[in-house]
C-alpha cells in the first residue's frame, strides 16, 4: 500500500495497492483500485448499536384518539371499502403540512380482502427520518381497525426515494440527495464544525442517510471529529470518482482525508478542489447531506451556493456582538441566493456551577440574529467540557452520550430541520402550476401568503434568456407575436428554491426566476374554468 501523489495537484494524495500506479484526484489521469467492503471495529458497531437504541420517541403527544367512521354496512364492495379507508386515513393531520396524509399523496399499495375483512397499506413519507411516523403508524392502526367490517389492518412504512428538487442538470453525484443543508456560521473558532457533525449524525439516528461534506479546504476539522478506520479517500478506477469514507453509518469527504492535511493554496485552486471533491464523490442516495462550510463569505461560499441545490441553512453563532456581525454578513448572502436560514444554533450560551447559571460572554446574539432576520427556530448549547473533548477524541457528543442534554438539543434541532426541510420541498414543489381548466399558471411563491394568476402567453413572452433578448444591446429578438395567445405549457419544474423551469411545446425550456414571476402582469379577470376532455 502506498501513497500517491498527481504532480499537478501535489497536495492530494490517495491510497492504492497498485505500486506501478501515479495519479491523482483532480486530474481523474489515473484512478484507484474500488474500496473494500467497510470492515468496523466491534467497538463501533456496539457503539452504533447503543447509539441507535436510545433514539426518543418524537410527538407523541401529537397522537389524537381514534374516532369510528360509519362504513354503513359490514357487507361493503370493494370500492366501497377503499372510500371508507381513505376516509378514515383522511382524519390523520400531518402537522408540518397542515392537511391530511391522503392529500398528501402518502397512502399507498392498498389492498382489502373483503372476505377476510383484511386490509394492508403503505404509508410512504417523504423522509425516513420523519420524527412523527411512529404517530402515522398508529393512528393508521386505530382509524382503520375502528370501522365495523375491518378485522385485520397491516401498515407498512416507508419513505420517498432520495432525489433533489431541481430540475436543471446536476452532476452525477448529487443527483440522488434529497436535501442539502450548510452549516454555517461566516465566523471562524464558534462551533461551526461540532453543529455540522452532531446534526448529522442526529439525523443518522433518527433513521436517515446522511453524509458529512468537510468544504474547508485550508483546516479540516472533520479528520479529528470521527474515526472512521479507512482514513484515506479512495477512487472507483471505472467510473473515476470518489468513494467517501463511512463512520458509524455516515458517508464523509474532507480534503483532510486525501493525504496531506490542509491546503496552502489560492482561491481559484481551493473552489476547483472543493468542487471536484463535492460533485464527484459517489454520495449515492442520502437523504440529507450537510455541509460544513467554511468561515467567511467569498468566492468558496459563493461557488457552494451557486454550484450546490441548497436546500436550507442553519446558522452557528457565539453570545458575543462580534459573532453577530459576522453572522449577520451569512445570513444576508443567503438570503440573496434564495437559500432559507431554518435555525439558529448559539454555542456557548451559559454553564451551570454552584447551583447558578452563568453567561460569560453575555446573552442575546443568537436572539437577535432571530428577530433581526427572522428565522424561525434558536437553540442554546451549553459550555460542556464533555462537548469538546468528543471533538477531539473522534466520537461524536450525541454518539457519546445519547441521553445527554447536548444530545436532547440536537435531536430538537434535527426535528427541525427535517420539518422544514420538508415544508420547504412543499412549497417550492407547488409554488408554480398550471391550472388546465382555466388555462392559467397558479404562483404561490414560498414563504409568502400572495397567490396570484399569469397567462402562459405572458409568461413565455417575458423570457430574458439570450434566445429572447440579445445579451449585448438589450434588442428583443422575442416578438410579441411569436407567441400563440393560446399556448400552454407542457411541463413546470422547480429549480431549487428561487425560480421554475417551464417546458413549452416549441421545445424551449425557459428558467424563471420567482422574483421575475412576481413582476409579471398578472390575470385580473380569472377565466370560467373549462371541462378538462379525456
Amino acid at each position: 500500500m502506498q501513497l500517491l501523489q498527481s504532480p499537478s495537484w501535489p497536495h492530494l494524495s490517495f491510497q492504492t495497492s497498485n505500486r506501478n500506479l501515479k495519479g491523482g484526484l483532480l486530474s481523474l489521469e489515473r484512478c484507484l483500485q474500488p474500496s473494500t467492503a467497510n470492515c468496523f471495529f466491534q467497538s463501533q458497531k456496539l457503539e452504533r448499536s447503543i447509539w441507535v437504541s436510545h433514539k426518543r420517541s418524537i410527538f407523541s403527544f401529537f397522537a389524537p384518539k381514534a374516532t369510528s367512521v360509519d362504513a354503513g354496512s359490514s357487507a361493503v364492495t370493494t370500492g366501497t371499502a377503499e372510500d371508507d379507508v381513505l376516509k378514515a386515513l383522511s382524519q390523520i393531520i400531518d402537522p408540518d403540512f397542515g392537511t391530511d396524509i391522503v392529500s398528501c399523496g402518502f397512502v399507498k399499495d392498498m389492498l382489502i380482502d373483503e372476505a377476510s375483512g383484511e386490509v394492508s397499506f403503505r404509508l410512504e413519507l417523504t423522509t425516513p427520518a420523519c420524527p412523527i411516523k411512529d404517530m402515522f403508524e398508529q393512528q393508521a392502526n386505530e382509524v382503520v381497525a375502528s370501522l365495523p367490517w375491518v378485522k385485520k389492518v397491516n401498515v407498512t412504512m416507508s419513505a420517498q426515494p432520495a432525489k433533489p428538487l431541481f430540475a436543471g442538470e446536476l452532476p452525477a453525484g448529487l443527483q440522488r440527495i434529497s436535501n442539502i443543508v450548510a452549516v454555517s456560521s461566516c465566523k471562524g473558532g464558534v462551533g461551526k464544525s461540532t453543529v455540522a457533525v452532531n446534526l448529522a449524525y442526529t439525523l443518522a439516528g433518527m433513521g436517515a442517510r446522511v453524509g458529512v461534506f468537510d468544504a474547508d479546504v485550508y483546516g479540516p476539522s472533520l479528520p479529528t471529529m470521527v474515526s472512521p478506520e479507512n482514513r484515506l479517500l479512495e477512487m472507483n478506477p471505472e467510473k473515476r470518482t470518489i468513494i467517501p469514507t463511512d463512520y458509524l453509518g455516515v458517508k464523509l469527504v474532507s480534503f483532510g482525508f486525501a493525504g496531506q492535511g490542509r491546503a496552502i493554496m489560492r482561491g481559484p485552486m481551493v473552489s476547483g478542489v472543493i468542487d471536484q471533491l463535492l460533485t464527484t464523490s459517489e454520495w449515492g442516495e442520502l437523504d440529507y447531506l450537510v455541509i460544513d462550510m467554511p468561515p467567511g463569505t467569498g468566492d468558496i461560499q459563493l461557488t457552494l451556493c451557486q454550484v450546490v441545490p441548497l436546500t436550507a441553512a442553519v446558522i452557528v453563532t457565539t453570545p458575543q456582538k462580534l459573532a453577530f456581525i459576522d453572522v449577520a454578513k451569512g445570513v444576508r448572502m443567503f438570503s440573496k441566493l434564495k437559500v432559507p436560514c431554518v435555525a439558529v444554533v448559539e454555542n456557548m450560551c451559559h454553564f451551570d456551577a454552584d447551583g447558578k447559571r452563568y453567561y460569560p460572554f453575555g446573552r442575546g446574539s443568537g436572539s437577535e440574529v432571530v428577530q433581526q432576520f427572522g428565522i424561525p427556530h434558536l437553540f442554546d448549547l451549553p459550555i460542556r467540557p464533555t462537548l469538546s473533548a468528543s471533538g477531539d477524541s473522534g466520537t461524536p457528543e450525541v454518539v457519546a452520550d445519547p441521553q445527554g442534554e447536548v444530545a436532547k438539543t440536537f435531536q430538537d434541532l434535527g426535528v427541525c430541520v427535517v420539518q422544514q426541510c420538508a415544508k420547504i420541498r412543499q412549497q417550492v414543489s407547488t409554488a408554480v402550476t398550471y391550472d388546465k381548466s382555466i388555462k392559467a399558471i397558479r404562483v404561490k411563491v414560498p414563504d409568502s401568503e400572495e397567490e396570484f394568476l399569469l397567462h402562459p402567453a405572458t409568461v413565455r413572452r417575458n423570457d430574458r434568456s439570450a434566445q429572447s433578448v440579445d445579451e449585448w444591446t438589450g434588442e428583443q429578438k422575442l416578438q410579441y407575436g411569436d407567441i400563440p395567445e393560446d399556448i400552454e405549457p407542457e411541463e413546470i419544474r422547480p429549480m431549487g428554491n428561487y425560480a421554475v423551469s417551464i417546458t413549452w411545446p416549441d421545445g424551449f425550456s425557459q428558467i424563471a426566476p420567482y422574483d421575475q414571476l412576481q413582476m409579471i402582469e398578472r390575470l385580473v379577470d380569472v377565466p370560467q374554468p373549462t371541462p378538462i376532455q379525456s
